[in-house]
Parts: C-alpha cells; sequence; structure tokens
C-alpha cells in the first residue's frame, strides 16, 4: 500500500499501461525525435519539459508520446551521447531550488515555523539524493550546505 505522504503512484494503482512499441500513429524517425530532444535541451528546457513538448507539439507536427518507446533510449541518454546533458540531475536540481527559495524565505521570515519545517524536509531530501548521486552524477566529496546550493543554481 503506497503512504499518502510519497511522490509514488497511490493504491488506486493508476501504472501506464504497458507498451512494447509506439503507436502506429506516431512513426517519427528516430534521428528526427533525437535532434528535436538535443534542440529542446539547448533552449533551457529540463528533461521532463522536453517529454511533455514531444507530447504535446511532437516532432513536425507528429505527437511522440513515449521517448523511450520510440527510440529504445531514455531523454537523458540522448542527452548524454550528444554532449547536452544538464550538470546536475533534475531531482536534485529542483530540490535545490526549493531549499534556496526556502531560505530566502526563512530570511524574511524567521517565525514561520511551518515553512522551517519544510525546509528541514527538503534539506534531508536534498543529502539523501545527493547520497545517491555522489560518485556518478556528484564529486565524491559534495556536502549539502544552502551556500553550496545557491552557487549549484548561479
Amino acid at each position: 500500500m503506497a503512504r499518502m505522504h510519497t511522490r509514488r503512484r497511490g493504491s488506486s494503482s493508476s501504472d501506464k499501461p504497458a507498451a512494447d512499441e509506439p503507436p502506429e500513429w506516431s512513426d517519427v524517425d528516430e534521428s528526427a525525435i533525437e535532434e528535436r530532444v538535443v534542440e529542446l535541451a539547448e533552449q533551457g528546457l529540463s528533461t521532463s519539459e522536453i517529454g511533455l513538448k514531444l507530447r504535446d507539439e511532437g516532432v513536425n507536427g507528429t505527437p511522440v508520446p513515449d521517448v523511450s518507446l520510440a527510440t529504445g533510449k531514455k531523454i537523458t541518454e540522448i542527452l548524454e551521447e550528444n554532449d547536452a546533458a544538464p550538470e546536475l540531475p533534475e531531482d536534485l536540481r529542483n530540490l535545490l531550488e526549493r531549499a534556496v527559495r526556502l531560505h530566502e524565505h526563512m530570511d524574511e521570515n524567521p517565525t514561520d515555523h511551518q515553512n522551517k519545517r519544510a525546509l528541514q524536509n527538503t534539506e534531508a531530501k536534498i543529502r539523501r539524493l545527493a547520497n545517491y548521486y555522489r560518485g556518478d552524477e556528484l564529486d565524491e566529496d559534495f556536502t549539502y550546505s544552502a551556500d553550496t546550493a545557491a552557487e549549484l543554481l548561479e
């Protein structure tokens, strides 16, 4: 049973339908998809934003519902192959941005205990995620602090 406060799929079994191949109506060439992914990354979009854009707008007007089904690679793999991968993983980057915003808020509102707790939870998530990425996407000696978060996001 999924817990209420996690960011995972709930107990309603809201799974994505299983599919082995892309639908017939989405017959876009693999190389065209990869070019579009790199192009969108160079415009500054994150991997999830790239996926949404391909789903909604597609390549040359044809939507791409699932990049990994159409190309056999994930968006991050395509970006790594073309040297367009972001320096930080998207999930860690989003948490760092949130922590910086909460720090700024706490500087202005030191008695806001609810957001102080939110900041503590966010920083705990950052530390757990940093342990996961340490050595691969992050340096071996990376340690989180509010200052390093602000520096990384500049």
